[in-house]
């Protein structure tokens, strides 16, 4: 579908979470219509609507929203029949559903990727003869963030699986570090933003074993180290042999050998890459809509870069907690922005609401010099969180003395 004239200077966006896209957007003059799952108060610059199923009611929603371009964040990845049926209707500025249903079948990643010199791990289809041990893992075949990852313990775990869309595909466990790359795709090939360091199953997060619960920008390879050269191979692949356009990343392990193992390829902007934008100052939401054949926008809002190292943590609940006007000021006291201009926190619930005990609450972010040293506030600023979290959650004769509601306990 051509991109209507009547359409210029808007966006649609579409996924589980759409508040770090309609953020970048926003920041390049669009104007934004989103609906995700938690319409959080931060997408307050958007026309926004909260589905209550998903994904299917996200068809309805944005049948809703006026003549635009859209957009997918995560995970709608896992449905291209969806992203197909919106598409027929409003120009979609990123990767085709065909080259979807490609890219994240493992066989045709696993034999594309070995074929550039990068690893993938054994993965079957059926667990026939599989150590019951914990050496591999159960996934669904429909993933992202982690979700529904676990060891592979047999029969027990079998039954677990049954229902899944596609059922699960079973994966070799290798041990190592989790790291993403971020890619802006093109059709003359792959541009490599930069890497970040994964945080999975972070207990400080409250995350559970497989969770995505944060990132951190890495420190820059050389240009000719050997990793590099790979990704940037692995970067044309996925232009070149898949197709795939626009913001793309991957999910990829190395081992002690410093061999890359790539997991899976996420079609689509992803949860780290809002990091970048923080150290460059930019939109890139503003160069994924120019890589997928958008015209740039003329109205950007001007953003302060802060270069050195970010990290950001998910925050993930230990408990039932109910989100009321007292949480959500000591929240958005929380997020307060320094003279960069970038808040500390994000993903702020609306009132009232209740969260369920092992659920994600809200986003943190820290700045540092080093890496080390983003990664100590970082830690620093979730500990704070969540015990003013854990305080909110008390009856009032319990909370910190001298304080009616949480906002005293939330720094």
């Amino acid at each position: 579908m051509d991109i209507p004239q009547s359409a210029s200077g808007r966006i649609v966006i579409l996924g589980a979470s759409c508040r770090a896209a309609a953020a970048s957007a926003a920041a390049a003059g669009l104007e934004v219509y989103a609906a995700d799952l938690f319409g959080d108060l931060d997408l307050r610059a958007a026309s926004f609507r909260v589905v209550e199923s998903y994904p299917a009611d996200l068809a309805a929603a944005a049948a809703a929203f006026p003549p635009a371009p859209w957009l997918f964040t995560g995970a709608l990845e896992n449905h291209p029949d969806l992203i197909a049926a919106i598409s027929h209707e409003r120009f979609l500025a990123g990767c085709r559903p065909e080259a979807i249903r490609q890219v994240r079948d493992p066989d045709q990643l696993a034999s594309s990727v070995r074929r550039i010199g990068l690893a993938f791990p054994d993965t079957r289809r059926d667990p026939d003869g599989l150590p019951a041990d914990g050496s591999w893992l159960v996934k669904p075949l429909r993933s992202a963030g982690g979700h529904g990852i676990r060891p592979w313990r047999g029969a027990a775990e079998a039954a677990r699986h049954g229902g899944l869309p596609d059922g699960p595909i079973w994966q070799q466990r290798l041990t190592g570090q989790s790291w993403s790359v971020a890619y802006l795709l093109t059709p003359g090939g792959g541009r490599l933003l930069g890497l970040t360091r994964q945080f999975i199953g972070r207990r400080w997060c409250g995350a559970g074993p497989f969770a995505y619960s944060g990132s951190i920008t890495a420190a820059p390879h050389p240009d000719s180290s050997p990793q590099v050269r790979q990704l940037r191979r692995l970067g044309d692949l996925l232009a070149g042999t898949f197709g795939l356009r626009g913001l793309v990343g991957v999910d990829l392990l190395r081992d002690r050998w410093n061999q890359l193992h790539v997991l899976e390829v996420n079609p689509r902007p992803t949860a780290s890459m809002e990091l970048f934008e923080r150290a460059i100052g930019g939109s890139l939401i503003a160069a994924h809509l120019a890589a997928c054949g958008m015209p740039q926008p003329s109205r950007p809002r001007d953003r302060d870069p802060r270069p050195g190292s970010w990290a950001k943590a998910i925050l993930f609940s230990d408990r039932p907690l109910s989100i009321d006007e007292a949480v959500v000021t000591g929240l958005q006291a929380a997020a307060a922005c320094p003279p960069d201009g970038w808040p500390r926190l994000a993903d702020i619930p609306r009132p009232p609401s209740a969260i369920s005990a092992g659920r994600p609450v809200c986003t943190l972010f820290a700045h540092g010099e080093t890496p080390q040293a983003a990664w100590r506030r970082l830690r620093q600023r979730v500990a704070a969180v969540a015990s003013a979290l854990r305080r909110a959650a008390q009856p009032a004769s319990r909370r910190c003395a001298g304080s009616g509601s949480a906002t005293y306990c939330i720094r």
